[in-house]
């Protein structure tokens, strides 16, 4: 995504202090143009399977309900 728009921050989740360290260095990871194509090649192959809708989060017990 941040190869794709210059407008685009990454928000990064995290378990542990050296888990947000591991996510914040991916922002300075250089992809070519053709490592970029290979990547968006293979997104475009995965099928999504149902919403994301705060309902299906919380079935699969990472939100606790209000």
């Amino acid at each position: 995504m941040l190869a794709k728009w210059s407008h685009v921050v990454p928000i990064p989740g995290m378990r542990s202090d050296a888990r947000i360290e591991e996510n914040l260095g991916a922002a300075d990871v250089p992809l070519s143009p053709d490592e970029l194509a290979e990547v968006e090649d293979a997104l475009s192959h995965i099928v999504i399977h149902g919403n994301r809708t705060d309902e299906d989060i919380q079935r699969m017990g990472y939100v606790k309900p209000q």
